[in-house]
């Protein structure tokens, strides 16, 4: 295993760049490709060239599951005209145009190979632009519109580059069978999600384990992607499906399931956006050895590219989706639009895409201009991500486009728990009825159901700094130094040999939980 100390660096470097950068509240994705960037540069670095398959099947399958399960089934759905729109009629557009714009730039280049291209350049990659949106408060529409678009455009693309890379290698396509890729590739992996998730489902009731159900959950993404994608239909939108049905119902889990699966698939997002962020920078050295033309041409081709596709994203999300709206009367923000319309930094799965590119056709000729290929690819990755991701944040604070549903979200909650206080109390009623608890059980159940109820009426008053500490706060406050003192006490006994690690495994988790508890509320 001569690659398993660079992957121990990349794995801690990447890792130590996100903890420094989320200390000091820069983006964390930026800074990686940055820093990248210039490891890259140093000589004796080891080779970090992406291999298509580990993207594909190890990285991409886990983030997008992982997105689809907190993603708001309802919101998508309310909002599928725009995610449509951007997810799928903005990807061929923009093939069409970057595909174009290469043709016309890169001497030689045939126009099947420049269709590639742009399918490898058209998806972009929405984490950091979501995670600067929830920095600044982005509207929840806007977050769900760009979060959806994310899950369903690399299906879109790598479905086209499919068609694309079959006329280019000379397998021979028409518009025919591509339209009916396209619908083989929606319509095989919706229904396979949906089969599997429905299955995993019905199963996990079954298993009365909680770790078995996290343990399942964890398999689901790659098990999807494979079995769609050995039906040949899309293994993106299969996982997208599956993890958007299992998302919903997630309630219906066990609460220890629920606790688990945020822990862990937080802390894989963690580590696999880190990674993937960390290897686009560190693609400069083994993708320009690789090109042997002259970097002339071919930085003025990246450059255009850059704006064309910068360009094809503002024209259709104001030609397609503003205007018509605008045409009927509805007067949309534009605000809203011109950030949606600057959102469209690429990521990890276009080199993915790029390195998949066989090396020869069907003839046995090398395939067009590959190398240039990768090389275009990697320069609009990086141009988009900067050029986006430095700007986006103070177009949105300059803008003032800002949520606002702090108020609204507060109200809406404290509305629910009231409801939900009062149902429990008529339950507690009921039980109560038939047997009576001993001592003062009920009524220290009742004051604990009203005391959640009324923190969320709290928070819809003035501040603490206005009216001083509330209740809950004091409550909260008093606690939690409470909790730190028990936890001194178990580590001491256990120090002291007093208590085995055993008992101070359970007793921790125990006030872990309550600490959990005081801190969400």
């Amino acid at each position: 295993m001569h690659d398993l100390p660079a992957l121990m660096a990349l794995l801690a470097g990447a890792l130590a760049v996100t903890a420094l950068s989320r200390r000091l509240g820069v983006s964390a994705p930026l800074v990686l490709v940055v820093v990248g960037l210039a490891v890259s540069a140093i000589p004796g670095v080891p080779d970090y060239a992406i291999n298509p398959d580990v993207i594909l099947l190890l990285i991409l399958p886990p983030l997008l599951y992982s997105a689809a399960l907190h993603s708001s089934t309802v919101g998508i759905k309310a909002n599928l005209r725009p995610i449509g729109l951007l997810a799928i009629g903005l990807v061929l557009f923009s093939t069409a145009v970057a595909g174009l714009v290469a043709w016309w730039l890169v001497p030689g280049l045939p126009l099947s190979a420049a269709l590639v291209l742009g399918a490898v350049i058209a998806p972009p990659d929405a984490v950091a632009a979501t995670s600067i949106g929830r920095r600044v408060g982005l509207p929840r529409r806007l977050m769900t519109v760009l979060s959806g678009e994310s899950l369903v455009n690399d299906a879109t693309a790598l479905t086209a580059y499919r068609v694309a890379v079959a006329a280019a290698i000379g397998t021979g396509t028409s518009l025919l069978s591509g339209l009916g890729m396209f619908l083989l590739a929606a319509v095989g992996g919706t229904l396979i999600g949906l089969v599997i998730a429905w299955a995993v489902n019905r199963v996990k009731p079954l298993l009365r384990d909680d770790m078995l159900d996290s343990a399942v959950g964890l398999i689901v993404p790659f098990f999807a992607y494979f079995v769609a994608e050995e039906a040949h239909t899309s293994g993106v939108l299969a996982v997208v499906v599956a993890g958007l049905y299992l998302g919903h119902q997630a309630p219906a889990r066990s609460a220890a399931t629920r606790v688990q699966d945020k822990a862990v698939w937080g802390a894989v997002d963690t580590l696999l956006e880190a990674v993937v962020f960390a290897l686009i920078g560190l693609q400069l050295s083994s993708v320009v050895a690789g090109v042997s033309t002259g970097f002339g041409p071919l930085l003025l081709a990246g450059c255009a590219l850059t704006v064309a596709v910068v360009l094809a994203r503002v024209v259709w999300v104001f030609g397609v989706m503003y205007l018509p709206e605008w045409l009927r009367g509805k007067r949309p923000d534009w605000r809203h639009k011109l950030v949606v319309s600057w959102a469209g930094m690429r990521g990890v799965v276009s080199l993915a895409a790029a390195s998949a590119i066989p090396t020869v056709t069907l003839s046995g000729h090398p395939f067009p201009h590959r190398d240039e290929v990768l090389f275009l690819t990697l320069f609009v990755t990086l141009t988009t991500l900067l050029l986006h991701g430095t700007t986006l944040r103070r177009l949105i604070e300059r803008l003032g486009v800002t949520g606002g549903e702090d108020y609204t979200d507060a109200l809406a909650e404290a509305e629910a728990r009231h409801n939900a206080a009062r149902a429990s109390q008529e339950r507690l009623d009921d039980l109560t009825a038939e047997t009576e608890p001993p001592g003062d059980v009920a009524d220290q159940l009742r004051r604990a159901a009203q005391q959640r109820a009324n923190r969320a009426w709290e928070r819809l008053g003035r501040s603490d700094e206005e009216l001083g500490e509330s209740p809950t706060a004091a409550y909260r406050r008093l606690r939690s130094e409470m909790l730190a003192a028990e936890r001194a006490v178990f580590v001491q006994f256990r120090d002291a040999r007093r208590i085995d690690d055993e008992v101070l495994r359970r007793v921790m988790h125990q006030l872990d939980l309550e600490e959990l508890s005081l801190t969400r509320d």
